[in-house]
This record gives C-alpha cells, structure tokens and sequence, in this order.
C-alpha cells in the first residue's frame, strides 16, 4: 500500500493537493501521515508519496509529481493527448503564475514574512490580474479542461485557496464572476469538502490569527520541494546543501519581486501622463419591461431600446401578441388549408406531456428542438401546424390524487367509489393541469392552441373506444392469462417503461412500500431438494427464496453428464406433499452454480416458458396485495418479503439450506411506487403485434419511413422483428375503461362461458351495442343476455399509439384529418422510441392503413454536467423555468421539501443541488436556454447539460444586443433601406467579405435544419455575429464612418456601407429567429422595413433566407479575408508578447511575392484598423526590414516586422529574457538528468515518460524563441 506524507498545517495548499487528488481515487487511496518521511528515502519534503518497497524511482516529491500520479491513477489527468497537455499548461500556470503572487500577498497577513504595505498592495494588484486571465479562460466553461473536474481544477483551485480565504473581498470577487463560480463548484465537490471541510470566503482582508507554526507550513507550502515545517523549528535536523540552495533561489525570487513592485511604485510617483478612467466592467442587470401593453396588444418598440440585454424586458407582451395575431396557426394567411399550397405542409404533433408533471429539461430540449423546426418551416411559407396535447397519464395522475385524497381527508379511492374517485380527478385536472402549458408558452412554443387535445377529451376517448373495438372485432386484440409486471403496491399490472432497472453490486437493504423495516435483496440463497426414492439432493439457488414456495420442477441442460441418471426421476418439496419432475432444457446453463435450476413458472418470465415447453403446472402463491396464497401453514397469508425470512428459516431447521452468498443483481423497481415488482399470471387484454411489427419494420426498410439518426435503426429492427405480444389492461380507475363486456346468456341451450374464452366477450361503443352483438353471436334474444364490463382501463400509451390521427377526430373524416394526416415529422427522445413511436407506426398502418409520418428524428437524453440521469433524488432535476428566471440555493432546497422524496433522499438531493449549483442557477433567459439546447444536440445517445453554459449564451444575446444598437446608431434615424437585397456593385472588400459571410451563414443554415444538425445552425449563426459580424466587420468599417462627411465618395462609400451592415442585421436576426423568437423579434421590431406596406407584422412569419436569394459567397474574397486575419491575428499577439496595450507601432509585412504585395495594399486599412498598427507597409522578399523590429511568420507567404524601436525598455527587456533562458535551461536540465537515470524507461509509467518528453520539447521550443527575441533585442541596442 502507498504512503503519503503531508503537512498537519491546514493552509499547507501543496499538501491539501496531493490529498484532494487521492480522495479521487477511492478503490487505490494511499495511507496518510502527517509526519517525515523517513530520513533513508531521501525525501524530507512533504508532500512525498512512497509506492512499494519505497525505494529508488517508487519515492515522488513534491505537489506536482504526487498529484500528478494520483490523478493519473484516478482518470482525472485529461482522457487524451492533448487534454493531458492542457492539464500540464495549468499546471504550470498555478506553479509560476498564480502561487508566487499569491504568498506575496498572503504571507504577509500569516506573519511569515515582514509587511511592506507598498510590496503588498502591489502584489494584490499582480494577483488580480492574473486571477482576470482565469476568469476570462473560464467565460464559456465550467472546468478548466473538458467537461469534468481534473487535476488542472483541483491545482488552480488549491493555489487561489489562501487568497479566497483571506484576501479576496466580495467587491474583488464580483469582478471575478467566473473564478469566483467555478472556485465554489471545485471546493463544494465531495472530494473537496472532505479535505477542506466548509471554506468560510473572505469578507475583509486583514492580519491572519497565527495557527501553530504557520509560518513555517506557509513557508513549506511556497516551494514544490521546499522544507517541511518540522524543518523550520530550532530542534529539526541540519539543512542539507540541496534545501539551502533552494531557499537561497527562493529568496533571490523574492528579492526580483521586491525589485519589480518598487519599480512599480516608482512609476506611480511619476507625473501622472492624461488617461481615460477604463469604465468599471458592469454586471447583467434585470431590467424589467413596465410600459402598460394589455394581453395580445403589441409591445411597444418606439422607446429606446434599454442599455443592456435583459431577458425580462425581451420576453414581455411577445407571446400573447404572437397567438392573438394567430401567427401561430396554419389558417393564417390563407383562406383556407385546404388550398394547395406550392410550399407544402408541416405537420408535427408535440409527444403529449403527462397531466401530472412540470417540464424538466428534457421537455425542454424536446419543444425547443420542435419549436425550431416548426418556426423554420412555417417562415419557409409552408401550411404549419404544431398540435399541443397533453397525456392523462393513468397510473402517475391516480396515485398524485390518490396522495392528496389521503393527506387531504384521510380517504382512499375505495372510500369513495369509483365515479366519485374519477370526478376527483377531474376536478384536479382542471385546477391544476395546466401548468405544463403555462411552461410550454414561457418556453416561446409556437402551438396552436385552439387544437389542443387531452386524451381523455370527448372525441379522443371515442377514438380509443373504436381503436380497440374495431382491433377486437378482428381478432388482433385478445384476452389471454400470462405474467404481468404486478406491482402490489399500486393492485396494477405495470408497463416495461414504469419498471426501474436497479442495479446492485452484492447484499443491499432496500425500501420497500408497506414494510417498516428494508428487505434484503442482493443475496443467492442456495438450498438442496431431496430425490425421491433415494438418499440423493440436488442443490438450486435462487434470489427470491419465498418463491420455492411456488416452485413445480427443477430443470437441468440435456447434455449434463451429472444428472442424466435422474432422468425421470422426482424431487420432493419440503413444506408440502407435491412431488416435482426433473426435466431436461437447453435453457440451463450448465457452468452457473450446480447446474440445477428451481422452476417456478407462475412467477417468472423464464420458468414460464419452461412450463410452457413441459407442461408443469403453474402455482400462483401471491394475490393482488402481495400476500401468500396456495401455500401451506405457517406461510399462508404471511407477505411476500416476511415470508422470504420464514422459508429461510424453515430450511435451516430442516437441514436443506446450503449458504447464502452475495450474488449481483437488477431488481425491477416501479417507478412510480418504488415498489419491487413481481411477475404475476393475470387474465389481460393483449394485442396481437406479430404483423403489425413486421409491416413497422418494413415500412423502414423500403424507405417509406426514415429513422433519424439511423444508429437506431438497429434497435429498431430488434425490436419490431422480435416483438412480444402488448399487455394492454391496467388496473386502475383512471383511464379509457376497455369497452369490452363479459357475457353470460341466461338461457339453458348455451353452456357459462369462462374468463379466458374470448368468445364470451363482446366490445362496443355502448352497453346497448355490446349486447345486440352478444345476442346475435349466441343467436338469443337481446334480453337473455347479461353483461359485466371489464372493470380495467387501457394502457396509457394505447391512446397515445393512436394521438396522430385521433387529435383530428378519427374516425370521422373531418377537414383537419384529410389536410394533416399522415403528419410530416415525429420528433422526441430516443428512450422511447418503442414505448411510443412504434405504437404509434403499428397503429397508424392498423386503423388507417397509413404511416403517421414520414420521418422520424430522435434526440439525445438529457443528463447533468456529471452525465448521470435527471433524478428528483439526485437533485439534479431542472425545471426549465428556473433556468429562465434564476433561482436561489435556498429556492432549490425549498422545491425538494415540495416532493414525494423520503427524508434521506431529500439530504441526499441537497448535497447534489449544493455541489451543482452552490450559488443557485442565475437568470439566463428563454432564448439562451433554446440556444444552448439546440447547440447541445449532437446526435447521440446522450447530452451531459451544464447550466453555467447555458448563462454563456446569455453573454452572447448581450453581445447581439449591443452590436445592433451600435448599428442601428451607426444607420442613424433617416436611413431608408433599399427595397431588395441585393449587390450595388460599389461594395468595398469588406462589404463583399462579410456578405460572403453571410451568404455562407444562410447555406450552413439551410443544410443544418434539412439534416437536423442543429450544433452546426447555433455554431454558423454564433460565428456569424460574434467572430465575423461584430469582431472584424463593424471594426473594419469604423474608420469608413468616421470619414463619412469628407467628401461625396466617401459619404457614397458610407451609404454603401450602411445597407451592407443593414443586410446583415435584417438576414442575420432572421437566421436566429427559429432558436431565439424573442430576442430576434425586439430588435427586428427596431429595425427600418424595405417594403413597410407589405412586409410581415412579425419576425415569425417573416421569409426565412434561402440561398437562392443570398446567393453572394465569394470564395475568392474569404481566401483573401483569411491571409488578412492571419496576418491581424499575428501582429496582435507580438504586441502582446511585447506589452503594446496603447501604443501604436509600424509594421512592415515582407511579401514572397508581387500578389501577396497587392493583397496587402488591397487590405492594409483593414490590417491597420484591426491589428491597432500606426501604419502598415508592405515589402518584397528583396527590399531590407528597418533594424530593430520583431519579428513573426503569419504563413508562408507573409513575415510580420514590428518596429518596436524607441517604443520599449530594451535592456530592461534583454534582463528579464536573460532570468528566464537561465530557469528554462535549468529547467531542462533537471529534466533531462531525470531522463537518462538507470530504470527510468522500465520503472516511470509510459504516460510520463511521454509528458516529461513533451515537457522537454515545449521547454526547448520556449528556449529558441527566447533567444531569438533577445537577438532581436541586442540589434536595438
């Protein structure tokens, strides 16, 4: 086992890394000591990690190299390459950026070294900034590499530990939003709060109360090897010459860093040069939208826009203006929908929400997905149509009333009686069921409301009624007695989409319904029946023990050799006279356990078959509640899971109980009780789905229909060409009660019928019609005949397989059904793809003899950051609406105490919210939320969603809002737009660049929607506006405006520009407007019309572009903008790396050749308005660089020459390169001695060895660069 020596010291951050980074390996956590290592490994620094024998390579000091191989170990250093890489970059960044800075600032307050109030104030200015660069990395991400925590996250975060604690004050980390969210994400994780406990953030910097030898762990903590504090006591050892040599280093350190800061003060009391205050970085406010717009009235657009975006202000007054205008609906627009229309329909029905629930994300991802597809279609001019619905949602809307009754009033639905019982339930859909539409019209959802259906609405439930009848009439539908997943809890037969997989490792307590105490499940029993006539047993083993009790063989695989003598033979039961065959099946497996099997074929899907194929006799010892039937005394009666503990027990004291072991295993939960489900033999309606499967699966295979994306085609074809029979009856209250009625015929010339003769049930829509069937079928009197309606109700997905077509009132032939039927395209989550979509395929070819749609489009599943499912007892459900509005930790908290979840679970949740969202989810608005949905929708399986990025896209509908005000500034008040899109012919470069751009954003738009790629729609547009519209175009075009009144070619020019930039924002808003209806609609509402008598009132059911109107993309003109960019990009970062913040300088660009030079003159306003150069010339191969420039290639046809002469420090330049050429070749140095030690290729991991070679090749690469600036340098001097 590992050892691990640290520091005791509790702001030793070196050690409080290495023992983060073993917390997350568990299953390999090293032993902890807070001691020295001992003397003859050579390693008195702490932290020192001992693998092994502890000697030679097994010894790792320092925080990097131990935390390094901890996280390595735990999966937790980057999963490839490259992501390893940039764990090493910030690595390196919390070494020498962040944990030097840091202890100048904090030491001070610890009392380890002296106070200097000017070296500390400028020391927190220094940390500052480079806390800024962090924050700024960490804009768009909630770790720093990939998406989940790393060694890079546990490094930075234990480096800023100390400044969190005792320097940063709530006004500093209000500037630092990012690092301040992503600083409580890494310390609330479990990992961390183990190590740390609860972080209490500074409110006031101010003198540190001294902890027992502070100093000394502090001063341990500053260096990677530097001396433990049990060093620094006036008892320890002798210093050896390696540890006096680094403190020496250490101190040298400090003293360039006084040197620095005093320099810095210096300058300050200099005269200060004049300087423009930098305006304070302003937080996103809310600004509420207060103007009085009665419901349906338009918003008013004549005020001001305000001057950042908020998205309650944005999303005020749209929605109702939108449905009263009847945007919304396929009629608008046209006199009738029965008018053929050139365009096309749309049609898509919306997967019906349950009546019970609230939206989660999923919902959300769903009608965002659905609501991008409709907008796109009906501003492509087709007849669209959306259709809302909502489930009734048998079992779960039941037990919520059922809950409510009881808390309410003490009742059961018992109490009340069935008709009763359903008004109840009425009565609370009505109050309560239309939250879920509420949260869909919050989500912008364009549905048209005056076609919503719920699915126990009148003409809904005659379509059911006629479904099963007409199914029933022909045969497809019949009643037969087999096993039903039970659940006793609910007295309901459960569909497999109600049944939870719940996975245990080994013996597990678990909660059940109805039992004080768990049950234990997890175990296999083993136990010995006796052979009849002999002294032999065979010995079976089984996880439900209480089962035996039910049990009529035992079953062996033909070929083994050890039972073939007992063919023939009986086993005994125990507890009662039955004797029981040994049969021979190919379905044992002979190398499992002895290879004997206990058949109970009354209660489990297995056996059941295995009593099929012999014809055993099934024992059904279980009744509805769960209590024991057809067993002897004392079990008779007992429930199910104390009988489990009796039959135990009477084993034993019979002497056939074997062992028990731990034995992994999925035990079936329903999801709606928690109940453990049993298989149980009930008489039920089944559906016959054999042809309906195999006409399904055709319809994919010819092509008629198209699953999308078509990875699931092979489940598809799994299921349909296996399809098992449906199990429809459900017994509830709650539903369509199935129209099928049991006949008797009171009349001595036809023999009583049985339960399970289909013959003697008849269906119809009325008790009046099921008779007059019945008395013709049995050729009596109407009066002879007595009939019994089936008490069940119809699985809920029943009514929904037949939603496409009974939402238009099949079976009638209405308009709406001859117009919309078969729909367009079915859209939802891949989970339930058979539950759902193959249904509604099987019925939809059934009843109407057509497909319900053409295509299918299946989206991933939503999971959290971690990539666990949404569970309520995770705490990781998001109502959408948080999302939208914010909401606090506490809010968070509040809604857990609201649920269904036990006590243990809501602490558990808790913890799960608190770690997650340890400041609460803040406001991030309707149109970021659909944005970040739609760019999450890769098709996959699965969508791992972290809110924090959603808040990104919030940044960036501020970016678009700040960018069209400027516009709209820059076309001013009497601007006209021309009457049509199109090219002058006067358009500069950049006109012609950016409408390129355009013409290319408008392509990938079109393409991205006709293949469902919808990341590549949200990357084209986000790239669109923020990298090309709003980085490089407005940029370039500055100086074009500025110069606009000099002459009449400029103030054309100007003009030009101007309906170029108008294009852009009119076509760039309306690209956006199926992601972001409402952002897209307050500024497209700002903006001047092109033709304002005819134009569309709304964004909405404004054109989307096509491209065969915005038919500009220059191929040419992009390649030309590319090189210009390069070259910009270039020339920025060699001002960066000479600090040239506000200080314009020469550039020449030395071209390989004549076109080169002429694509430079062609752009060089461009460059130098973009690259902030004072002037840039350009130069042939031949033609000499002024001296005392840096240089940099932009590519291969271009050489940036930055004049820096006169601009710069150059001996001050020259030193600072000199220090670090000396650490970097040191550095290298250490490394290569590392290298070339004896064992170090077969001793250090391979993954190592290629970092410590990465390391070494970045080092050497810095190394020529280095030299090559202070060449650079001494040519000035």
């Amino acid at each position: 086992m590992a050892t691990l020596y640290v520091s005791p010291h509790p702001d030793d951050f070196r050690s409080l890394l290495a023992l983060i980074a073993a917390e997350f390996c568990p299953s390999s956590r090293p032993r902890t000591l807070t001691e020295d290592p001992p003397a003859n490994l050579n390693a008195r620094s702490r932290p020192t990690l001992v693998l092994g024998a502890g000697e030679g390579d097994s010894v790792l000091s320092g925080a990097s190299a131990v935390a390094w191989y901890l996280a390595f170990q735990a999966k937790r250093a980057g999963v490839d390459t490259k992501q390893q890489s940039q764990v090493w970059q910030w690595l390196s960044f919390a070494d020498n950026e962040v944990t030097t800075v840091s202890c100048a600032v904090v030491f001070p307050l610890m009392g380890v070294m002296g106070v200097d109030e000017k070296l500390q104030q400028s020391s927190r200015a220094e940390l500052i900034r480079v806390l800024k660069v962090l924050d700024q990395a960490l804009e768009p991400r909630t770790f720093l590499v990939g998406e989940s925590m790393t060694l890079a996250d546990m490094a930075v975060a234990t480096a800023v530990l100390l400044p969190f604690k005792y320097v940063l004050e709530p006004s500093d980390r209000k500037v630092l939003t990012n690092v301040t969210r992503w600083f409580t994400t890494c310390i609330n994780q479990p990992q961390f709060l183990k190590v740390l406990g609860k972080i209490t953030l500074c409110e006031k910097m101010v003198p540190v109360t001294p902890k027992t030898n502070a100093a000394a762990n502090a001063k341990a903590a500053n260096g990677s090897a530097a001396v433990d504090s049990a060093d620094a006591t006036a008892n320890g050892p002798p210093k050896t010459e390696a540890q006096l040599k680094k403190e020496a280093k250490k101190r040298e350190k400090l003293e360039k860093f006084q040197q620095k800061t005093d320099m810095e003060a210096k300058k300050k009391t200099q005269p200060p040069t004049e300087k423009k205050a930098k305006p304070e970085k302003k937080e996103l406010g809310v600004i509420t939208y207060s103007i009085p717009t009665p419901p349906g009235e338009k918003k008013d657009v004549i005020s001001p826009l305000p001057d950042s975006y908020s998205p309650q202000y944005v999303e005020a007054a749209w929605y109702s203006w939108w449905e009263k205008q009847g945007f919304f609906k396929p009629e608008y627009g046209r006199k009738s929908i029965s008018d053929k229309n050139p365009r096309g329909i749309f049609m898509m029905c919306i997967p019906p929400p349950n009546v019970t629930g609230s939206l989660h994300l999923g919902h959300a991802l769903t009608n965002a997905i659905q609501d991008c597809l409709t907008r796109w279609h009906r501003m492509r001019g087709e007849t669209t149509l959306w259709n809302p619905g909502c489930d009734h949602a048998g079992i779960a809307t039941q037990v919520v009333v059922e809950k409510k009754l009881m808390r309410e009033r003490g009742m059961s639905r018992h109490d009340l009686g069935r008709e009763n019982f359903i008004q109840e339930v009425w009565k609370w859909k009505n109050e309560k069921g239309d939250r879920i539409y509420h949260q869909l019209k919050k989500l912008g959802s364009s549905l048209d409301w005056d076609r919503a259906c719920f699915t126990m609405d009148p003409k809904l439930s005659y379509a059911v009624q006629e479904a099963f009848i007409r199914m029933h009439d022909e045969g497809v539908i019949y009643r037969s007695k087999r096993l039903v997943n039970w659940s006793c809890h609910l007295n309901s037969a459960i569909s497999d989409i109600e049944v939870d997989k719940k996975e245990l490792t080994g013996r597990t307590l678990l909660p059940v319904p109805g039992y004080k105490e768990k049950v234990e499940f997890g175990v296999l029993v083993s136990f010995a029946y006796k052979v009849d006539g002999s002294d032999e047993e065979v010995i079976v083993a089984t996880t439900r023990i209480e089962t035996m009790l039910g049990d009529t063989a035992v079953a062996v695989h033909p070929e083994d050799s050890r039972y073939q003598h007992l063919k023939g033979k009986m086993v005994l039961h125990p507890f009662c006279d039955r004797k029981m065959p040994i049969v021979f099946d190919d379905f044992v497996d002979m190398s499992f356990g002895t290879g004997a099997v206990k058949i109970t074929p009354a209660h489990d899907h297995n056996d059941y078959e295995v009593g099929e194929r012999h014809n055993l006799a099934f024992i059904n010892i279980l009744d509805e509640n769960g209590l024991l039937i057809n067993v002897p005394p004392p079990f008779l009666g007992m429930k199910r899971f104390e009988a489990r503990k009796a039959v135990l027990q009477a084993l034993k004291d019979r002497g056939q109980f074997k062992e028990i072991k731990d034995n992994p295993m999925v035990v079936p939960v329903c999801s709606r009780s928690k109940d453990i489900v049993e298989p149980l033999l009930k008489p039920q309606w089944y559906v016959n789905c054999a042809d309906m499967g195999k006409q399904a699966a055709d319809a994919v295979r010819e092509g008629r229909l198209k699953i999308i994306p078509d990875h699931h085609l092979k489940t598809w074809f799994n299921w349909m060409d296996n399809i098992r029979d449906w199990c429809i009856s459900r017994q509830l209250w709650w539903g369509h009660r199935i129209p099928a009625y049991f006949v008797t015929v009171n009349d001595p010339s036809v023999q009583p019928g049985e339960d399970m003769d289909g013959h003697y049930w008849v269906s119809g829509n009325s008790e009046q019609e099921a008779r007059e069937k019945a008395a013709k079928r049995f050729n009596v009197s109407a009066d002879k005949i007595t009939l019994r309606q089936d008490g069940d109700v119809l699985d809920t997905w029943f009514s929904s397989g037949i939603f496409p077509f009974s939402i238009f009132g099949w079976p009638n032939e209405t308009q709406d059904l001859n117009v919309f039927y078969p729909g367009t395209l079915l859209e939802t989550g891949h989970d339930i793809l058979f539950f759902w979509v193959a249904r509604m395929v099987m019925m939809g070819l059934k009843l109407t003899g057509k497909l319900p749609f053409k295509e299918v489009y299946l989206h991933a599943v939503v999971r959290d950051a971690h990539g666990r499912k949404m569970s309520k007892s995770l705490g990781n459900v998001i109502d959408p609406l948080d999302v939208i509005t914010g909401i606090s930790l506490e809010g968070l908290h509040a809604q857990l105490m609201d649920s269904n979840l036990d006590p243990l679970e809501v602490e558990k949740a808790k913890q799960g919210q608190k770690s997650d969202y340890p400041n609460g989810i803040p406001e991030c608005g309707t149109d970021a939320l659909r944005f970040a949905l739609c760019a999450y929708t890769s098709q996959g399986r699965d969508i791992n969603l972290d809110v924090n990025r959603i808040l990104g896209y919030r940044h960036f509908c501020n970016k678009l809002w700040n960018a069209v005000k400027f516009a709209m500034k820059t076309l001013g008040d009497n601007f006209v737009p021309s009457e049509k899109a199109q090219l002058c012919g006067e358009e500069s470069v950049s006109d012609r660049w950016i409408l390129s751009r355009l013409c290319a954003a408008v392509g990938l738009c079109d393409a991205g929607f006709k293949a469902y790629e919808f990341p590549a729609i949200t990357t084209a547009i986000y790239n669109f506006w923020l990298y090309e519209l709003c980085d490089v175009y407005l940029e370039s075009v500055k100086p074009v405006f500025s110069k606009a009144e000099e002459d009449s070619t400029s103030q054309r020019q100007a003009l030009v520009c101007r309906q170029t930039l108008y294009t852009c924002l009119e076509v760039g808003l309306r690209l956006l407007s199926p992601m972001m209806p409402f952002v897209s609609e307050e500024l497209y509402q700002r903006l001047p019309r092109r033709r304002p008598q005819s134009d569309p009132a709304s964004i909405s059911v404004t054109s989307y572009p096509e491209t065969e109107e915005f038919c500009w993309h220059d191929e040419e003109v992009d390649r030309d903008m590319e090189f210009v960019m390069t070259v910009v990009k270039t020339i920025r970062s060699l001002r960066a790396d000479y600090n040239l913040t506000k200080t314009r300088a020469d550039c020449y660009l030395q071209c390989i050749d004549s076109a080169t030079v002429s694509l430079v003159e062609k752009h060089t306003l461009q460059i130098q308005t973009l690259s902030y150069s004072q002037a840039v010339i350009p130069l042939t191969s031949s033609q000499p660089v002024p001296e005392g420039c840096a240089v940099a290639i932009a590519s291969d046809r271009c050489t940036v020459n930055l004049m820096l002469k006169g601009l710069i420090d150059v001996e001050k330049e020259v030193a600072k390169l000199i220090t670090k050429k000396g650490d970097l070749e040191k550095q290298m140095e250490k490394l290569r001695e590392k290298m070339t030690k004896g064992h170090y290729k077969e001793k250090v991991p391979m993954k190592v060895q290629e970092q410590d070679a990465e390391k070494l090749r970045q080092s050497q690469t810095e190394l020529e660069k280095v030299k090559e600036a202070m060449d650079n340098f001494r040519k000035m001097m």
